[in-house]
């Protein structure tokens, strides 16, 4: 029985293959996966919020059943308006756990109707972040193992 939405909420400052694994594992389990594109992170990013949505959406291409979209603001506000009562979140040590617990936890104070679902990345993925991937294209290093082509090519330009 396939959950009918869901909502993957995050910077995506770049997608990695670790995202994309869990946007594949989301769409055979869901109808529909929404990956939200974060507006206001409180963080500058790398990329533009316009580079961060053509990103996600050239790598999720082929996946019918999954859209992007960007938010801003509170993310159970933004689900509801969605009409999605899960939001999915990715897990890949004891340190993301204690963040994401803590999240889950003031989320369902605000929305007790709306579920968080963590999914854990394959283990090839599990050391893989957003941060580390800028931080090695930024210092010229090669991040092709870590990112899908399209994005490789958006940091090399990036960072020359």
């Amino acid at each position: 029985m396939a959950l009918r939405s869901v909502a993957y909420p995050g910077t995506f400052d770049p997608i990695t293959n670790g995202h994309l694994d869990l946007i594949h594992r989301a769409a055979r389990l869901c109808d529909r996966v929404v990956v939200a594109v974060a507006e206001d992170t409180g963080k500058v990013p790398t990329f533009t919020i316009a580079q961060r949505v053509a990103l996600v959406q050239a790598v999720c291409a082929d996946l019918p059943n999954v859209e992007v979209i960007t938010f801003s603001g509170l993310l159970v506000a933004f689900v509801r308006r969605l009409g999605v009562h899960v939001i999915m979140r990715g897990l890949r040590a004891v340190s993301d756990f204690e963040y994401e617990i803590q999240l889950a936890g003031m989320n369902r104070r605000m929305a007790p109707d709306i579920e968080t679902l963590f999914l854990t990345p394959a283990e090839q993925y599990t050391y893989i972040s957003s941060s580390l991937v800028r931080q090695i294209a930024r210092l010229g290093g090669d991040v092709s193992s870590f990112v899908p082509p399209v994005v490789n090519t958006a940091l090399q330009e990036r960072f020359g």
